[in-house]
């Protein structure tokens, strides 16, 4: 049975951190990684006071990196063999869920799963957003390759994902995660601080697409066999 190791990249996400922790530490996992990346509310008081109870890895940033860094440092870290991503933020996790994720891995019917929350702001299946759900679960040595990248990608880090398993001719599953719900950017915050996240995280995406251009051009020359 291959070890599994959840990863959990968070940043002032006070207001759910601890029911996503210690929803995934009751669960099944070999493995459970927080990862704080530099929060400033307070996330590190509740992982720290949680973490007398749950037994998970806390690994705390110092400083805010992205999250693109946050899930390298978990990947770096994690001992198992199949890695799950979990958002932070999510409200109504179950062990379903997990098992929607993971299966397809265990069966070899995927190479990564992506999951995408059915209770969102856009309905999932005309979703043009899914593939940058924060919820996959993949194999830690298929991923190893471009943890670096991944460190400098900040909020593209999926897209950059994306792109790699793409080039590779990855198998790549997407399930519907009926009832985890997930919060946009207007439930958290005000309207234009919202909109201003969502212009530099696109800004972010974009970058993060333009630097690995390769990566889009040697999928292309595979699917034309050029």
């Amino acid at each position: 049975m291959k070890k599994i190791s959840a990863i959990i990249s968070a940043y002032n996400e006070a207001g759910t951190i601890k029911d996503v922790v210690t929803t995934i530490s009751d669960y099944f996992f070999d493995e459970v990684i927080v990862v704080n990346d530099g929060s400033t509310d307070k996330t590190n008081e509740i992982l720290t006071e949680i973490s007398k109870f749950y037994d998970f890895k806390y690994i705390v940033l110092p400083d805010n990196k992205g999250k693109g860094y946050a899930m390298a440092t978990g990947i770096e870290n994690a001992t198992g063999e199949i890695i799950v991503f979990i958002d932070a933020d999510l409200s109504n996790l179950t062990e379903e869920h997990f098992s929607q994720l993971l299966t397809p891995v265990f069966n070899k019917e995927a190479d990564m799963v992506l999951g995408q929350a059915n209770e969102t702001l856009i309905n999932y299946s005309i979703n043009p957003f899914k593939s940058f759900t924060g919820e996959r679960a993949l194999l830690k040595k298929d991923i190893l390759p471009i943890v670096e990248k991944m460190k400098h990608s900040k909020f593209g880090v999926e897209t950059l994902i994306n792109l790699y398993y793409q080039s590779e001719g990855k198998i790549v599953k997407y399930v519907i995660l009926d009832r985890l719900k997930h919060p946009s950017k207007f439930d958290k915050t005000t309207t234009p601080q919202a909109i201003k996240e969502l212009i530099k995280e696109g800004h972010q995406i974009a970058l993060t697409a333009f630097k690995n251009f390769d990566l889009i051009t040697s999928s292309l020359k595979d699917k034309l066999k050029i």
